[in-house]
């Protein structure tokens, strides 16, 4: 059973940094791109960061561009987010996804990558509290 789970969130104060974590189990993530997104109350999901399988092609949202980086370990089954200069409006609940890009046209891994959409991505974690506040 694909399942993905997310771990290293909480709470911090602005400016500080988190470092969030997303393990795999049941598939092999070499095959699969992998996002970060978020979703904050009375908001709706957004992309954060996504990055292809082999780390060759990411993309970032503009609004955490140079603050936060995307990352993988396949050899571990883990990708990562690593968030930095946090500000007060990153709190939200951090969510990880998957979808099996490996087999697919790679025009399409390039629409995942170029769009980071919620809607593209077929299995989700369960979330991790984000909280920025002094």
């Amino acid at each position: 059973q694909l399942q993905l789970v997310e771990s290293g969130g909480g709470l911090v104060q602005p400016g500080g940094s988190l470092r969030l974590s997303c393990a795999a189990s049941g598939f092999t993530l070499d095959y699969y791109a992998i996002g970060w997104f978020r979703q904050a109350p009375g908001k709706e999901r957004e992309g954060v960061s996504c990055i292809s399988s082999s780390s060759g092609r990411t993309y970032y949202a503009d609004s955490v561009k140079g603050r936060f980086t995307i990352s993988r370990d396949n050899a571990k089954n883990t990708a990562y987010l690593q968030m930095n200069s946090l500000k007060p409006e990153d709190t939200a609940v951090y969510y990880c996804a998957a979808v099996r890009t490996f087999g697919r046209q790679p025009i399409y891994t390039i629409r995942v990558l170029n769009t980071c959409t919620a809607g593209d991505f077929a299995s989700w974690g369960q979330g991790t509290q984000v909280t920025v506040s002094s």
